[in-house]
């Protein structure tokens, strides 16, 4: 199989905009990358189309047109990118500033992924806290992990909605304004999965002061 057909049959225009660093909304609309665009109006598929531009065309020109490649580099590039074999003896060399930001794109997707399931985590924690240590009496002294269900679950909700919808620029932010804190939440969601495993079928709860966030 050629370049050209190993591309086309191994990677969409969706996969493309995603591993370039668009921002893919999921119902496969971009702002458009060939034209002055504030509202997403192109739509990626296997291929691609721009309501606002005209734009149009397969993958192989999707990326030909977004890096300024020929034909032939932009398909030697997706195969290298995705690591796509092709019966031709002259592959793609990337020079060092494409190496630069494939690396830089996986830092910022697996950031991006590790606050995400941090925060999904928690909120699943909150959710069951807040009926788990609800008071049973109006009298009962709330636990603090039933306050900070209160208290935090909106938030974490909010980001959690950013992140699945937001734009690049409130996703990045997201992550900027949120990386020490992520670490802290993996300790506790690690330490109270622990303390849930150790109390399966003895029916004791096991959560101590210094599991909570102040």
């Amino acid at each position: 199989m050629n370049l050209f057909q190993s591309v086309k049959e191994n990677v969409t225009t969706f996969q493309a905009a995603e591993n370039y660093g668009l921002d893919v909304k999921r119902n496969g609309m971009i702002c458009c990358p060939f034209h002055d665009d504030s509202t997403p109006s192109m739509k990626v598929d296997k291929r691609y189309h721009c309501f606002g531009c005209g734009e149009d065309g397969d993958v192989i020109n999707f990326v030909q047109k977004l890096f300024d490649l020929s034909p032939k580099k932009a398909a030697q590039k997706l195969a290298y990118d995705f690591g796509i074999s092709y019966d031709n003896s002259e592959k793609y060399k990337p020079d060092k500033q494409s190496i630069i930001k494939r690396i830089e794109t996986e830092k910022y997707r697996n950031a991006e992924n590790r606050v995400f399931r941090a925060f999904c985590d928690y909120f699943h924690l909150l959710k069951n806290w807040r009926s788990e240590f609800a008071p049973k009496k109006p009298e009962d002294e709330p636990n603090p992990l039933f306050i900070e269900s209160l208290t935090k679950l909106d938030y974490v909700e909010h980001i959690l909605d950013v992140l699945s919808t937001g734009s690049a620029k409130e996703k990045a932010n997201i992550i900027i304004e949120n990386a020490k804190e992520v670490s802290e939440l993996e300790r506790r969601i690690a330490g109270f999965k622990f303390r849930a495993e150790r109390t399966v079928g003895t029916g004791n709860r096991c959560i101590g002061d210094d599991q909570i966030i102040s």
